[in-house]
């Protein structure tokens, strides 16, 4: 037995389950002696107790030890290093190796194997770990004290659950990459958010995951079986979503052994904590679970062993050396490890076996192979590396800085997603290695600050890129502050976003709360119950700025939605009177009590200002008690048809109306008109959109076609306009248009066209000079004017004017233009010696000029002349022409490009309009009158006739009627006066 294998008389090995204690208590007993050493298993939980001891006896007196990072002050009493850093002697009084059940890893075993046989302090030395070591530390150190430590709290099995059930303050354990990553991806869309841990993470992202955890950002945590080693995490419950791993040779069940030392992660000191599966993991066995809950498992039967005698005569004494088998029993020669296996693929280079020409190389090489593999990547091009260290290390004395330069600089990076950056730390770190071995460089200070602040970098990026992938900080912190209870800071922008504790949470419209679209599960939840938290006292805020708002913050939309500052707050729907909609406030349940009554009755005062502002004569006509009888029952027709009635449905009523009638509807804006009774008030957009709108609150009719468009053609100033056939007519007239043949016109233009129509239809010979359009006999013909104040052709007005009741004849151009001449000669005044003074509408005596006599509508029915109306801006139609032209163009002759053809397209004929009066004949026949001379029945004077007709004065056609009789003026009249004073004026 080699004689550098030492009794255990001195060595005392504290053994036991998870969360016995058995760190703490090293640490205890290392800083009471003067000097001390304790190996870890990990270069994390190596930084962890670097910590606690620095925290106990100062940072000068306290070193950290590992492949990638040396703290050693001058002075350092105390040294915290990894295993593999370990001295493999030391003249410390103490000396302490943590989890020494891995000396039975495949892959590590040899080095822990070594550590528990060979490194000894002076005065006392601790072994730690699980239970299952005892008997062969009892084989290997004969005399070993063991010492036994329970489990302070209880551990146990708590069954399967689905990954999104697992409580909180769980952790749940997979054995890949793609597994955690997917694991953590669902708990965040699920639960807010998950920490990260794996082997593969630098010490430094895995300690900010670790801290990400245990301050409660996150309750839940991801990781692989790294947690298992010695990791202090404040867990409740580990679940295992995976029961198989790849342990670098195949994959393999775990253990029960295994599984108790990664469920023993859950609880804490004294408090208890549980185990199960969740996942794709199937429910483990009853054996199994009383082994876990019992701390019961298969002891330890070898440990890895590789000799330490190495020798370095030759590369091929160096191997047989590694190959030499252990001579005590419980231990195993270990299996190739990464240097072994580099020295295997570069003992077979000529080059360096021709280099390795001394001890000295030799012993050179070995160091070199030493080089950890952080990359996993094939051994060939760990074996390049090794290769290019050692002909540098041999040829030049260190390291080429050049060659030191370039790999360092691919590593300075970071850009990139997770496994970029895991690549980019795993590449530093070997370099961050060679920075820290002895003489590998010739400025070692400087690679070592630059190689670190590089993985530093790396690190926290890749921590940034985890927690922004696998972590919704949102939920995580809103979740935490309402378990904490406290009141948490809202902020409302100017636009109604919500953010609490400077999370976006959602939309605040008015007074309702949108949560963010993009929370689902857990996350929604955790938005809700912040922002109904938050905003409580916002809604009476609120309400009390809406209640006092003035009318200009308000507006109501074509959708029947009441806005306040452009954000809704309440919709009108149909009520008994369709002038007094009823309000339906859009809030949350949280605006309750007097605020949502402040609200209520401020949305009604607006609606109803609303309504009584672009609706006045409507609302003023439905309260005016002052009409009665005939004048009230119009009034009421007006109301019920939305302000406007075709006069010929209320012709009876209008006859009986008095004058003193007339004049209170008129009072109320009510025009009497040729074709209609209506409110040119409401013929605008915003009445005719109100209107519609409360139209289509009592019928259904927001979803009907073409609600909404009409309003918005008659924004446009159209005074006629192509109905679309798949518009509901209705909106037409809501609008103000009335359906004329291919058109749809607007009422108050229509009655504009009637004034142009009067005074050519009641021209007679004598009356004085001929109006325009007029060809006498009660006839006329379509001028630029009509066309131009509808904006239609004169296919149109064909239509529009044959809708009315209007016909026509078909006169000869050249015959129209000579009679039309002989008219107006006939009808031009005789030029004044002087111009005599212009006359007003009223006498001197200011007495009111007649009105016109009254026209014939196509029904027969008499009407009245329609008011005059204020001048308003038109849309340009057709222009005026001379008195020929326009007569072509309303034939249908409208203008269009020149033909290529040398021919002139032949006249078309003019069209001559009159009206149809069907009791024509029988009120003649009551005034004694008789069909003239000749005259054919329903015939004018431009059609055929029977016999010469007799001519008139000046040569003009005679009238088709009967001369009108005339009625004895009273003296006293004020026409006779207004009469009296013009002679006067010509005199």
């Amino acid at each position: 037995m080699p004689s550098d294998i030492f009794t255990g008389h001195t060595v005392k090995a504290v053994l036991g389950p998870t969360n016995t204690g058995k760190t703490h208590y090293a640490i205890e007993r290392m800083v009471a002696h003067s000097s001390g050493v304790i190996g870890l298993p990990l270069r994390l939980l190596a930084r962890e107790v670097y910590q606690r001891v620095a925290d106990k006896v100062g940072p000068e007196n306290v070193a950290l030890i590992t492949g990638e990072e040396k703290i050693v002050p001058p002075k350092a009493r105390y040294s915290v290093c990894t295993v593999e850093a370990m001295p493999s002697r030391t003249d410390a009084a103490f000396v302490a190796i943590d989890e020494v059940q891995l000396a039975g890893d495949l892959e590590r075993g040899h080095i822990f194997t070594d550590r528990i046989l060979n490194v000894r302090g002076r005065e006392e030395t601790l072994l730690l770990g699980a239970g299952t070591m005892t008997d062969i530390l009892r084989r290997l150190l004969p005399g070993v004290d063991i010492v036994s430590r329970p489990r302070m709290s209880h551990l146990a099995y708590a069954g399967s659950k689905k990954i999104t059930r697992l409580p909180r303050r769980s952790a749940i354990v997979a054995f890949s990459a793609d597994e955690v990553y997917a694991i953590a991806e669902l708990i965040r869309r699920q639960r807010g958010g998950a920490a990260v841990v794996m082997g593969a993470l630098s010490p430094r992202t895995r300690n900010a995951q670790v801290e990400l955890y245990q301050s409660g950002d996150v309750e839940y945590l991801v990781a692989t079986d790294a947690i298992g080693m010695g990791l202090n995490l404040d867990v409740d419950h580990v679940a295992f979503a995976q029961r198989r791993k790849f342990d670098g040779y195949g994959y393999r069940e775990l253990t029960p052994a295994e599984m108790g030392q990664i469920a023993g992660r859950a609880g804490r000191h004294v408090r208890d904590g549980t185990f199960g599966v969740s996942g794709h993991a199937a429910p483990l066995d009853d054996e199994t679970v009383r082994r876990i809950e019992g701390h019961e498992f298969d002891p330890v039967k070898v440990l890895q062993w590789r000799s330490r005698q190495l020798d370095f005569s030759s590369i091929a004494a160096l191997r047989a050396s590694l190959e030499q088998p252990p001579e005590l029993p419980g231990l195993t020669k270990a299996l190739p490890a990464v240097d072994q296996r580099a020295l295997e693929f570069l003992a077979r280079n000529p080059e360096v076996t021709d280099t390795c020409a001394s001890r000295n190389e030799v012993e050179l090489l070995w160091d070199a192979c030493v080089l950890p593999d952080y990359r996993k990547i094939a051994p060939a091009q760990h074996a390049d590396i090794i290769s290019q260290i050692f002909f540098d290390l041999v040829r030049r004395g260190h390291v080429d800085e050049d060659y030191m330069a370039e790999q360092v600089l691919r590593a300075d990076r970071t850009d990139g997603e997770i496994d970029t950056l895991s690549g980019r730390i795993a590449q530093i770190r070997t370099w961050t290695y060679v920075a820290n071995r002895p003489g590998w460089l010739r400025d070692p200070v400087h690679w070592q600050e630059k190689t670190r602040a590089i993985e530093d970098k790396l690190s926290d990026a890749l921590h940034e890129r985890l927690t922004k992938r696998f972590v919704d900080r949102r939920t995580s912190v809103l979740m935490k502050r309402l378990r904490e209870n406290v009141t948490m800071e809202a902020e409302i922008s100017a636009s109604g976003d919500v953010t609490v504790e400077g999370h976006h949470v959602g939309q605040l419209d008015g007074f309702r709360f949108a949560p963010d679209k993009s929370a689902e599960g857990e996350d929604a939840k955790a938005i809700k119950a912040a922002a109904a938290k938050a905003l409580a006292t916002e809604f009476e805020a609120r309400a009390e700025r809406f209640a006092a708002a003035g009318n200009a913050d308000f507006a109501l939309g074509s959708d029947g939605i009441l806005r306040w500052l452009g954000q809704p707050v309440a919709s009108l729907t149909a009520s008994e009177e369709w002038l007094k909609p009823r309000i339906v406030l859009l809030a949350d349940e949280q605006l309750t009590g007097p605020a949502r009554d402040k609200v209520a009755a401020r949305a009604e005062r607006f609606v109803s200002h609303h309504v009584e502002t672009h609706l006045k004569p409507l609302v003023d006509l439905g309260r005016a008690d002052e009409l009665s009888g005939i004048a009230r029952g119009i009034g009421f027709r007006l109301i019920e048809n939305y302000g406007i009635v075709p006069r010929r449905e209320i012709a009876e009523e209008i006859k009986s109306l008095d004058q003193d009638g007339r004049a209170a509807l008129r009072r109320y804006g009510v025009r009497f008109g040729f074709y209609h009774i209506y409110i040119p008030a409401l013929i605008k957009p915003a009445p005719a959109g109100l209107l519609t709108l409360l139209w289509a609150l009592q019928n259904d009719g927001r979803d009907k076609p073409g609600y909404g468009d009409v309003v918005q053609q008659l924004a446009t100033g159209r005074t006629s306009l192509v109905p679309d056939p798949a518009f509901d007519t209705t909106f037409y007239k809501l609008a103000g248009y009335r359906h004329l043949g291919s058109r749809a016109v607007r009422v108050d233009i229509l009655e504009r066209l009637a004034d142009l129509i009067r005074p050519a239809l009641q021209w007679r010979e004598g009356s004085g000079e001929l109006p325009d359009g007029a060809v006498g006999g009660g006839r006329f013909f379509v001028t630029p004017a009509m066309m131009s104040i509808l904006g239609a052709t004169a296919e149109d007005m064909e239509a529009v004017l044959g809708s009315l009741g209007y016909r026509h004849d078909k006169v000869e151009p050249a015959e129209f233009e000579s009679k039309l001449t002989a008219l107006k000669a006939a009808s031009a005044p005789a030029q004044p010696a002087a111009e005599a003074p212009a006359e007003t509408a009223a006498g001197s005596d200011g007495v009111p000029a007649p009105e016109p006599v009254a026209m014939t509508s196509g029904d027969g029915t008499a009407e009245a002349p329609s008011e005059p109306e204020p001048a308003k801006d038109e849309p340009t139609g057709a222009q005026p022409e001379e008195a020929a032209s326009a007569a072509s163009e309303q034939s249908g002759d409208t203008p269009e490009k020149a033909s290529d053809s040398d021919e002139a397209e032949e006249p078309k004929p003019v069209m001559v309009w009159y009206q149809v009066r069907p009791d024509r004949h029988r009120r003649n026949k009551r005034q004694g009158g008789a069909r003239p001379e000749g005259e054919q029945k329903g015939k004018g004077k431009f059609r055929g006739k029977r016999k010469e007709r007799p001519h008139g004065k000046g040569g003009a056609v005679a009238s088709a009627r009967p001369p009108r009789r005339e009625k004895p003026v009273d003296p006293d009249s004020p026409f006779a006066k207004l009469a009296a004073l013009k002679e006067q004026l010509k005199k």
